[in-house]
């Protein structure tokens, strides 16, 4: 395949470099109706399948169309779609042959002649990973028939993790990617399953940009609430902060009201309160992988720059923005200096980090779980609502409703696979 072997700036073939008038011939798709043959392989999977197939087949002088494998629990599943024999009269004798290599190494052969089996795809390309924990029979079977009802065909499924939720993706084709997703969320929510919808192409695999909220998402805990436990005010502090998520109140009055009860603490209080933040399971794991892709990665936080810069220089984060608790003499005086960052300003500084990171807005995602986090959400090209109140689930792109914020990872395309290898590596 020539395009695979060709390398930049026209070096290819060996590292020669190839002039316009010298690159081969581009090779015509085959018309729908050229008459194929599809020979179907199956049984226990062992080392030489592909080859020995391959050779079989190259004998009779065929050229391969399409072909997929996959192996599941030991057992292989290898399809080859081929052009017939040259030769007249000699399908006959491929059959045969195939059928005596099969039986050779143990396995099972089947081979099907037709026309018009090597059609294009549909368009409308889209990418459905579906996360449960467990995924049953059951809930499988209505997402699958929910994207058949919308006009779209399932064309693979691979599995992208076992644990610690299982994680599959559906490539799907033939229906638009937004009524996709909007059906599918619908779905999702009656069956208990959390599904992620994103369109097919390059864009999918460019670098981008990740912003997430710090409270409850990067983070276990509400920093807000770690300074009310030393001022006596958790409990008040607490109860503001819920209606606040909720959408229940206006965030900077909240966040004045709440502030307003941290007056008179120490300033030593801070070293405290950062010992006491609990990463979220998987967040390292998230900001490792995200990093080794060429990803940015960056937080916005209604909470306080006291935490959040300590964040950013211990997980290496290229963009931390929050509020900044003002301190005189020592003391905190209960009252916040400088931009609110609130439900707009998430938002704001999304578009500011892409703009700093050179990422267009749709290849940003954005993961958060309270209201405050919906402008920046529904702003970013794949908004994660990520445990979130359910007010942010509706609007959000896509939901995540277990504890492991890696699982994000999967709505990328990154398999649980790969994450380890790539962990076990030793730079």
């Amino acid at each position: 395949m020539w395009a695979a072997a060709h390398g930049p700036d026209g070096a290819g073939y060996g590292g020669k470099t190839m002039s316009a008038s010298r690159i081969p011939p581009v090779t015509t798709v085959p018309d729908d109706d050229v008459p194929t043959l599809l020979v179907k392989i199956f049984g226990k999977d062992r080392p030489g399948i592909t080859a020995g197939l391959c050779d079989t087949l190259a004998a009779y002088g065929v050229d391969i169309v399409d072909i997929e494998q996959v192996v599941t629990r030991g057992r292989i599943v290898l399809c080859v779609l081929v052009t017939p024999p040259k030769a007249d009269g000699s399908e006959g004798d491929l059959r045969a042959t195939v059928h005596s290599w099969a039986e050779s190494m143990r396995l099972q052969a089947e081979i099907i002649s037709g026309r018009g089996d090597n059609r294009p795809r549909g368009t409308g390309r889209s990418h459905v990973t579906v996360l449960g924990n467990p995924l049953t029979a059951e809930s499988t079977a209505a997402i699958a028939s929910r994207i058949t009802g919308t006009g779209g065909n399932i064309d693979r499924i691979f599995r992208l993790a076992k644990y610690p939720v299982t994680a599959v993706e559906f490539e799907v084709s033939g229906a638009a990617t937004e009524p996709l997703r909007t059906a599918l969320a619908t779905e999702a929510a009656d069956i208990g399953v959390d599904v992620a919808v994103v369109a097919s192409g390059l864009q999918r695999r460019a670098q981008r940009l990740v912003v997430m909220d710090v409270d409850s998402t990067l983070i276990q805990d509400e920093v807000i609430e770690l300074f009310a436990a030393h001022a006596g005010c958790e409990a008040e502090v607490a109860e503001v902060t819920a209606r606040a998520m909720r959408g229940e109140l206006d965030f900077e009055q909240s966040l004045h009201a709440r502030v307003a009860l941290l007056a008179g603490i120490d300033e030593s209080v801070v070293e405290k309160v950062r010992a006491e933040v609990r990463l979220t399971p998987g967040a390292r794991t998230l900001i490792r992988t995200l990093k080794r892709l060429g990803y940015q990665v960056g937080v916005v936080s209604g909470g306080f720059t006291q935490v959040t810069d300590d964040l950013k220089e211990r997980l290496g984060l290229d963009f931390a923005s929050a509020n900044t608790l003002e301190v005189v003499d020592g003391k905190l005086t209960g009252r916040v200096i400088g931009e609110v960052v609130d439900r707009a300003g998430k938002a704001r500084l999304l578009r500011r980090f892409a703009a700093e990171a050179g990422v267009p807005l749709v290849q940003t995602v954005a993961i958060g779980d309270g209201a405050n986090d919906l402008d920046m959400l529904n702003a970013a090209g794949l908004g994660v609502a990520f445990n979130a109140k359910p007010v942010v689930q509706e609007a959000a792109h896509t939901s995540v409703n277990v504890p492991f914020l890696d699982t994000v990872l999967y709505l990328l395309g990154v398999t649980r696979d790969e994450v380890e290898a790539a962990d076990a590596h030793v730079d």
